[in-house]
């Protein structure tokens, strides 16, 4: 068959910036193009080539990092394209879309997240793309799990196809092609004679190494030769410093054990760190659909600690190949099972043993392969909707900062992707009116301002682009963080918001983007208390306040490119 694979909009393939379902895609694609003739659809960077062809597989990459505009470009492809079979990755509202211009393609769809969530997906809409897929995969049973329960009726289509692992890459410390590394890692950051506890990921609140850091004190209590060694940025690819970064620095320096952190390691050399070390303990406190990680700690042959949180327990065999953590939160429970393993030489060996045993057997790239493999051959080419529908429909814009399906009420659900603090769980409607006022040019505007000092005379200020939407970005996040309406050509009104997560941000940009695009705009601006002009001082500085975090610099990037 012609099959094309689509990626998501975040990061490109091959996994050059790392990323799970990069991973994912490349990991199991050496298996799937001997059968079928492959077409993987990214988006681009600059280390990549927007077009090429590697070992047979054709790769395209175009522009991403907003959903709307990879979109686009993934569309305009598919419609001078024909394929027997679509693939799509993560992303359930690229479905109706390209359903739109593929009307004969069967199409699966693998689910590494809870993107089928309330907070993440209209309900009409999750409803239709179920309907069109004839196959949905997860990479774990708690992921299909959620679906199954916010839509029974795709149960008969979800198949958990677990992730995998290059066990010829992530081999153990004592690996005679891997033991020059341990010896040599050890040496340079002094950990030579330390039982080296490893953590990596994301240094994000909700993956929680904090609680692992301040596990560190009891636990040097027993055990006088520990270190811990911290694998990860705040995001792919970058090391920005954040304030939870910086908290997590701040309270390494405090620890009497020995605390390396490497920021970001490319995803062709975490093998060295897995050698280097003892054991490994993941801490994620978020419903986490199921940490590849954990296959690669199996692969390098360390016991593993983990977290009862979404589905990274579906591959521990307490007393086996690692322990669970049930409450993440409390930091001497990570202590209490770090110390189970480390006080006993022989359970540490049988799991070391049994991890490298079940990755060999059980969590390689072919077994992945061969089940997506078996996935395709039995797709069958499914469309209850019609082309009037795909006409008329249009995603609504319902954004939340927490979804509400949850296997443990007290435990937020959110997406991998972008992280969301548990205490924001306030929804956020943006009226439909905002849709219809981004879609139309805007000559003039008012926006009302707090707080501002009248003068004497009329200030009307003619800004380029770029000015504009910095100001009308910043008003309205000003205005979404007061609950005050911002008027434009229609009243539009962002309900009850206090906290700003990056969610929002995203989609206030998105928006503001669309809404001066291909326009030069004057701005005059009102005091709402007064009703005297004012001087336009739109671009003074936000004060963060709690739960608003700044946008990412390569969105911003990526706007300046394509908008300006």
């Amino acid at each position: 068959m012609k099959i094309l694979m689509v990626c998501t909009e975040n990061l490109p393939v091959p996994p050059v910036l790392g990323g799970a379902i990069q991973t994912y895609i490349s990991g199991s694609l050496p298996y799937l193009s001997k059968s079928h003739d492959i077409t993987i659809m990214g988006i681009n960077d600059p280390t990549l080539p927007d077009e090429e062809i590697i070992d047979g597989v054709k790769y395209i990459r175009v522009p991403g990092k907003v959903l709307e505009l990879y979109r686009e470009g993934v569309v305009e492809y598919i419609k001078s394209n024909q394929f027997d079979l679509i693939h799509i990755f993560n992303r359930p509202r690229l479905v109706l879309p390209i359903r739109k211009v593929a009307p004969n393609a069967k199409i699966t769809l693998s689910m590494h997240n809870d993107m089928f969530n309330l907070g993440k997906i209209d309900q009409e809409e999750a409803k239709l793309v179920i309907e069109e897929v004839s196959n949905i995969v997860t990479v774990s049973d708690y992921v299909g799990n959620v679906i199954r329960e916010l839509y029974p009726e795709a149960s008969n289509k979800i198949r958990t196809i677990y992730s995998g692992v290059d066990s010829e890459r992530f081999l153990p410390g004592n690996d005679p092609k891997m033991s020059e590394i341990r010896n040599s890692l050890r040496r340079e950051y002094g950990l030579e004679n330390k039982t080296v506890i490893l953590f990596a990921g994301r240094l994000s609140e909700n993956k929680g190494v904090d609680r692992l850091i301040r596990a560190l004190p009891q636990l040097s209590k027993t055990f006088k030769d520990l270190a811990l060694v911290i694998v990860g940025s705040n995001w792919f690819s970058q090391n920005n410093v954040t304030d939870y970064v910086a908290y997590i620095r701040a309270i390494s320096k405090k620890q009497e054990v020995p605390v390396v952190t490497t920021g970001f390691v490319s995803p062709f050399e975490m093998q060295n760190w897995f050698a280097v070390a003892d054991i490994f303990v993941c801490t994620s406190l978020w419903q986490e659909p199921l940490a590849r990680v954990h296959y690669e700690a199996m692969a390098a042959g360390l016991p593993i600690v983990t977290t009862a949180r979404g589905g990274n327990p579906e591959v521990i065999t307490p007393g086996e190949n690692g322990l669970i953590v049930e409450n993440p939160e409390d930091p001497s429970e990570f202590a209490a099972k770090i110390t189970e393993i480390l006080s006993n030489k022989s359970l540490m060996r049988s799991m070391s043993n049994k991890g490298r045993e079940l990755a060999v057997s059980k969590y390689r790239w072919s077994r992945v392969g061969n089940e997506i493999l078996d996935v395709w051959n039995q797709s069958k080419f499914v469309s209850a909707i019609t082309s009037e529908q795909l006409e008329q429909y249009e995603s609504k814009l319902v954004f939340k900062t927490a979804a509400p399906v949850q296997t443990n009420k007290n435990i937020p659900t959110v997406s991998e992707e972008i992280p969301v603090n548990e205490n924001e769980t306030k929804e956020i409607q943006i009226e439909k009116e905002l849709e219809t006022v981004a879609k139309q040019p805007i000559l003039e505007k008012v926006l009302e301002t707090v707080g501002k000092q009248p003068t004497q005379e009329r200030v009307t200020e003619t800004v380029t682009m770029q000015s504009f939407e910095e100001r009308i970005l910043e008003a309205l996040v000003k205005q979404s963080i007061r609950g005050n309406k911002v008027q434009g050509k229609q009243t539009v009104q962002i309900r009850e918001v206090t906290n700003v997560n990056p969610i929002t941000l995203r989609k206030i940009r998105s928006i503001t983007d669309r809404v001066i695009a291909n326009t030069n705009a004057v701005v005059e601006v009102k005091d709402v208390n007064t009703m005297k002009e004012t001087k336009n001082e739109l671009n003074t500085p936000i004060k963060q306040q709690k739960g608003l975090r700044k946008i990412s610099s390569i969105t911003e990037q990526h706007n300046r490119k394509f908008i300006s």
